[in-house]
């Protein structure tokens, strides 16, 4: 059975000489090979032509997590707590997702990659959390706490998502100060965290389109992360 061939965004940054890089951490790849993909990190740097020449040969794209998305793209309130910015990686990446949910390219988001899935269809977000949402849990776990599980969601019984995990209360993981807020019209929310934040969405209609707030590839020792994975990297093989 061939590899289907899935794209990673990656993030930039700078090297301990200040040279620009291109980071992808591990886990993504890991939890997308260990499905049964080859792994392929996306640069914002392309020129749009060799963008598009390789997104024509993904069979799916993973959105990743990362820094916030500018308010250039969206209409938020602006907050001091925002950070980590990249309007290259922004504009790559709301243009790839557009492109995906028009041609019916597969993909999944993950933290910031729901965030933007939401806002490159028309969606807005809460820009911190804890003084936009009250009464919100806390969401935003220091990244060395990856595999600490902090909160349930509870899954749409009647959903492709729940249907993917076999589950419909999970326990994750959290690493964001930013959440959906107003919910782009495609998009249908699956998943809610206790304190009623949106947690995962799919796009009904699209062959396989879903994003999850927590970071699941950072718990691929559990069943229902597993068979995400798989079911992503599944669906990218059967619509390549």
């Amino acid at each position: 059975m061939s590899r289907p061939l899935i794209g990673i965004t990656a993030r930039n940054a700078r090297d301990g000489d200040g040279h620009p890089t291109t980071v992808l951490q591990h886990s993504y790849v890991n939890a997308v090979t260990g499905a049964g993909a080859i792994a392929i990190p996306i640069p914002s740097n392309l020129p749009e032509d060799v963008l598009q020449d390789l997104y024509r040969k993904l069979d799916g794209i993973l959105f990743s997590g990362g820094g916030d998305i500018a308010l250039d793209y969206l209409p938020g309130e602006a907050h001091p707590r925002i950070d980590g910015v990249d309007q290259l990686r922004d504009s790559t990446e709301l243009a790839l997702a557009r492109s995906a949910a028009q041609d019916g390219k597969v993909m999944l988001g993950i933290c910031r990659g729901i965030q933007l899935m939401n806002v490159a269809l028309g969606g807005t977000l809460y820009t911190h959390i804890p003084d936009q949402v009250p009464g919100a849990l806390d969401h935003d776990y220091p990244g060395h706490l990856r595999h600490y599980l902090v909160h349930p969601v509870n899954v749409d019984e009647v959903s492709r998502s729940a249907e993917i995990f076999g589950e419909t209360l999970l326990h994750v993981n959290s690493l964001h100060h930013q959440g959906l807020k107003d919910i782009a019209s495609s998009l249908r929310v699956v998943g809610y965290a206790p304190d009623g934040l949106v947690e995962a969405v799919e796009m009904p209609g699209h062959p396989y389109a879903i994003g999850v707030q927590w970071h699941p590839e950072w718990l691929t020792d559990q069943p229902a992360m597993q068979r995400l994975f798989r079911s992503f990297v599944d669906a990218a093989r059967a619509h390549r």
